[in-house]
């Protein structure tokens, strides 16, 4: 198994192997058959049936290999319907097989993924930790002496050991970030309510999320957008509002908690200054922050009220099943029953009242950055404190989806032990796609080897596609960086992408009489223009309509061809606004002219 050639690779690796048809997609019959019977990391592997018939599926769809997906082996934890799967939650009385797919799982199949097997998890979701499984212990993929983080425990060491590319967790505390931080891969923890839950077997309803390990950023990415969508079944659901930044402010502005606790390890705590520095070096600035309502509100998890959501998860089991239960799964869950409707009501009005002075605290940040464990234990610690060394590992996790944020774990390099150490961003809620955006930049900085692989990142172009929540838009004059206008796009939340050139086909003219001054782009016949130098920016979609509102005529918003051939939305200028306008091509873009026209008012005036 080690030797297989399809091991370790990204998505965009399987996609040229498919192209070049060096593999088919009859070829992960054979693959999947390979994979070990007895690795902890899997609950159950997908039988040649189950595979057959996605398979089969898969190839009566209408251009299938041109799915974004197409053929990508997939890994889901065990607490996710899969058609053809039993549900265990790493309880072994749960032995039923689903026959229908979780809403997610319908969305990648309809993508054209294949799932591969079901993983292992620290039961109910319940842990950080990857040792409280009937099925096992998921050990550190770099040392097995060490946790492996949980409770996505089997989905992380899938990915990290490159069975998968992708593989689905779930997130309530942490689940799907500490496992990608002990395991040195990518964890997505998106905002609440981007992924429907439907067909996700509870820990805390109101705040689970299901989650993505990826060995890239680029991977999540994908497989993120492929994954949101509102879904009228799931009551918890949220449509994308659409106001977020699709990237990170040009001047990385970080928050820091000013109070760093690390448990007296040492090595997580140098490895953390390391990261910053790598930050640095990227020109990142760092402000310390009052960390105590993240404190207060981490606590709120496991020591008060809201313990009880998890015991009300799984009630009917507790009633029939009590000993199915892990010992320390059940000793936690039990304790719900100590708090009284009121408890609840008091922690919801703190949490909510915690969570609102966070994301005012985060308002004037590109992301808060955390290490995403402060340190990491061995297995046989686990067995001698497991729920308080359990609680170290939710110090920068436990918090997040109280307070409504997004986050992404990420590899920040080893520590002396050989250890993997990762860092998370957190923002507000739909910051994810900037959170992607920031990553894929960092993985290229770091050029850190994917996964316990000793292979690097693939040269891949940082993605210019634009975000489906955000309008990219063509500016040309006084909305560029720099001028006047530019506040116009800031202000909301736009962010500049490229500076690119029109195709030839356009001209340029200074207007008339227009305060601030302004140019006017209009499109030529074939061969009679020339490219024109315009700033591309992302601008959120719900703040299109403000931006569009605010132009003056005789300018508008229509398309715009780029010189390599892309259209974008634009400035344009109404024809009759050119009359008695002066023709700028010559110079280029609106800048060179401003810049001369200072020049010539300059001489003028020493004259």
């Amino acid at each position: 198994m080690g030797n297989n050639k399809m091991m370790g690779w990204t998505i965009s690796e399987w996609h040229h192997a498919y192209q070049h048809q060096d593999i088919q997609l009859d070829d992960l019959y054979q693959y999947v058959s390979q994979f070990d019977q007895n690795d902890p990391a899997w609950i159950s592997i997908a039988s040649r049936e189950v595979l057959s018939a996605q398979i089969n599926a898969l190839n009566e769809k209408e251009h299938a290999k041109q799915l974004p997906l197409y053929g990508i082996p997939v890994a889901i934890k065990d607490n996710i319907d899969v058609a053809g799967f039993a549900t265990t939650a790493a309880c072994k009385v749960l032995t039923q097989v689903k026959d229908q797919d979780a809403f997610v799982i319908s969305r990648l199949k309809q993508a054209g993924a294949i799932i591969v097997g079901k993983t292992n998890l620290d039961q109910f979701a319940t842990g950080l930790v990857g040792t409280r499984s009937p099925f096992g212990t998921v050990t550190n993929t770099f040392n097995p002496d060490y946790v492996s983080g949980g409770s996505s425990s089997g989905s992380a060491s899938v990915v990290a050991r490159g069975l998968v590319p992708i593989a689905l967790g779930t997130d309530t505390a942490g689940s799907g970030r500490v496992p990608a931080g002990f395991n040195n891969i990518v964890g997505l923890k998106p905002s609440k309510g981007r992924f429907s839950n439907t067909g996700l077997m509870p820990a805390c309803k109101s705040i689970d999320c299901i989650s993505i390990f990826a060995l890239t950023a680029i991977d999540a990415e994908i497989v993120g957008n492929i994954m949101e969508g509102y879904d009228t079944q799931d009551s918890y659901s949220r449509v994308n509002p659409q106001t977020a930044p699709a990237k990170f402010s040009q001047s990385l502005n970080f928050a820091i908690p000013a109070q760093l606790e690390f448990f007296a390890d040492e090595q997580s705590k140098t490895a953390y200054e390391n990261a910053l520095q790598q930050l640095k070096a990227l020109g990142a600035t760092f402000t310390p922050i009052d960390f105590s309502a993240f404190s207060i509100l981490a606590a709120q998890l496991y020591q008060g009220s809201w313990v009880a959501e998890r015991t009300a998860a799984v009630t009917d089991l507790l009633k029939t099943n009590h000993q199915d239960f892990d010992p320390t799964v059940l000793e936690i869950i039990q304790k719900g029953h100590q708090y009284s409707a009121v408890d609840a009501y008091q922690a919801e009005y703190l949490k909510q009242d915690l969570a609102r002075f966070i994301q005012m605290q985060l308002a004037d940040f590109d992301a808060l950055i955390v290490p995403t464990s402060p340190t990491i234990h061995r297995i046989e610690d686990m067995v001698t404190a497991p729920i308080e060394n359990n609680s170290h590992f939710g110090t920068y996790t436990n918090f997040t989806n109280l307070a409504d944020l997004s986050a992404l774990a990420v590899p920040a390099g080893f520590r002396r032990d050989g250890l993997p150490f990762g860092i998370t961003l957190i923002a507000p809620a739909w910051h994810d796609t900037a959170l992607l955006d920031f990553a894929k930049t960092w993985q290229q900085h770091t050029n850190l080897p994917l996964g316990a692989f000793n292979k690097k990142l693939p040269q891949q172009e940082h993605s210019q596609t634009v975000s489906a929540h955000h309008f990219r838009v063509a500016v040309v004059g006084a909305h560029l960086t720099g001028m006047p206008l530019n506040f116009q796009l800031t202000t909301r939340h736009a962010v500049h992408v490229e500076t690119t050139h029109t195709s030839a086909d356009y001209a340029l003219y200074a207007l008339p009489g227009t305060v601030p001054p302004k140019p006017g782009l209009a499109r030529v016949d074939k061969h009679q223009g020339q490219k024109i130098v315009v700033e591309l920016w992302d601008i959120p979609k719900a703040r299109f309509g403000e931006f569009v509102a605010e132009i003056p005529t005789p300018l508008g918003m229509g398309n715009v061809e780029l010189s390599d051939g892309r259209w974008v939305k634009g400035f344009i200028c109404e024809p009759y606004g050119l009359n008695g306008a002066t023709d700028i091509s010559a110079l280029g873009g609106w800048r060179a002219y401003i810049q001369q026209l200072n020049h010539t008012k300059n001489n003028a005036a020493l004259a």
